[in-house]
């Protein structure tokens, strides 16, 4: 997935820096920048952006640069951007929010705040292709069934593999990694058993949510059953087991979340 951006801020260092941080992902293109309020409107208009990078606090008050370039962008656009905040303000984090604003930065940027970006707005888009509430329909093959996710009452997530009559329910909390194989899923369990799934590896990308998480064309895994992770040979070791998963340069973004997320809980680096 491929998101082309703006960069409106008043600092032109400000500029390079949060371009510069950007450039190291092949998931984002840069389209232009802009210093003030009506340059960056009118590239945003000319452009149409899928992202917008915006300072609301700007140093130079003649930039008028804020958050009413939302309200004009309504005027004008029947789907806005994501808005990005971008700003060393952190007290107008709440008014952003009350403009829907997809996410809020402090400066300076970090890697991780963009890592973090990407994957919200892959899961964005793919939540907005995939309702797992709508009614499917069965045909006579064997069938995988997402059930809704009921998180809110306390239950996990049961997947439903259906086969010709033949119902077999799986806990997710269960599931250590998926692999892809031809156009059917091999699912892995933590009790060393493997069950086919005629869907491919896509189809369970769009189904499953956190802690499953894709590192490879031909793997998704479960966040929490990795017991290692090996950068330098590209590997993520299974919990209680000889399993190796490859991960690939493409997927390497969804590697650095997850090491990030080790890192920000209960954790201790020796």
């Amino acid at each position: 997935m491929n998101y082309s951006y703006i960069i409106i801020d008043d600092n032109q260092e400000g500029v390079l820096k949060t371009k510069g941080i950007a450039d190291s992902f092949s998931e984002l293109t840069f389209v232009a920048s802009a210093n003030n309020y009506t340059d960056g409107l009118n590239l945003i208009l000319e452009h149409t952006p899928l992202i917008v990078f915006l300072e609301i606090d700007p140093d130079n008050t003649a930039s008028n640069l804020s958050l009413a370039l939302i309200n004009e962008l309504h005027r004008y656009l029947k789907v806005i951007p994501k808005i990005i905040i971008t700003t060393s303000n952190k007290d107008l984090a709440f008014h952003a929010i009350k403009y829907e604003v997809f996410d809020y930065f402090i400066k300076p940027l970090l890697r991780i705040d963009l890592v973090k970006l990407i994957l919200k707005l892959n899961k964005s888009k793919v939540e907005s292709e995939v309702d797992l509430n709508e009614p499917i329909i069965f045909d006579e093959k064997p069938t995988f069934l997402p059930q809704p996710q009921t998180i809110n009452h306390g239950q996990s997530l049961t997947l439903c593999i259906k086969s010709y009559g033949d119902y077999r329910y799986i806990d997710a909390t269960d599931i250590c990694y998926l692999r892809a194989d031809n156009n059917s899923t091999d699912i892995y369990l933590n009790n060393g058993e493997m069950i086919t799934a005629f869907k491919t590896l896509k189809h369970f990308e769009g189904a499953l949510s956190y802690p499953f998480i894709r590192i490879h064309n031909s793997y998704i895994v479960n966040r929490n059953y990795i017991s290692r992770i090996h950068s330098g040979n590209a590997l993520c070791y299974i919990k209680n087991s000889t399993e190796k998963l490859p991960f690939s340069k493409s997927y390497k973004i969804n590697i650095d979340l997850i090491i990030s997320e080790f890192a920000s809980g209960n954790y201790l680096e020796i």
